[in-house]
């Protein structure tokens, strides 16, 4: 299995009244979006299965890819990595899942992904960590394939 976690590009402040989950992405943001989805598009993806944060932002950056989306609650601000995992079945999905979601939570699941513990880490608005699951003289093993920043 691939795993993709992109954070969302870069999106407006909120301002007055305006809720969370309506923020959209900047001029700043579209670029980035725009951007590592055309490196996206370029890798040898197999079975692609695009899962977005119902935020807004998330939304509008998981559509620049140009392929059918589906939009997960479990994958929401605020999202824990346990309803990460289960929203994209891993390690069992077959191909490749490209989840579009929030800090901090892609950051701790890249965390336990790699270091098996749950840590702060950072992934930068519109940062892409993919990683793919595989088995090697039968031990389970994740392996960091890319990490990218617009």
């Amino acid at each position: 299995m691939d795993l993709i976690l992109w954070r969302h590009a870069e999106a407006k402040n909120p301002e007055g009244a305006e809720a969370d989950t309506d923020r959209e992405l900047t001029a700043r943001g579209r670029r980035q979006a725009e951007k590592l989805a055309e490196w996206l598009r370029a890798q040898p993806l197999r079975d692609v299965a695009v899962l977005s944060s119902p935020a807004k932002r998330a939304l509008q950056t998981a559509q620049t890819l140009g392929l059918p989306v589906k939009v997960k609650t479990q994958l929401g601000v605020g999202a824990s990595t346990a309803d990460l995992l289960g929203a994209v079945d891993w390690p069992d999905h077959a191909g490749a899942v490209i989840v579009v979601g929030h800090q901090p939570t892609l950051g701790r699941l890249a965390s336990l992904l790699l270091a098996g513990t749950e840590a702060d880490w950072t992934i930068k608005k519109g940062g892409i960590w993919w990683f793919t699951n595989r088995v090697r003289l039968d031990e389970t093993q994740t392996v960091l394939r890319a990490v990218l920043c617009p």
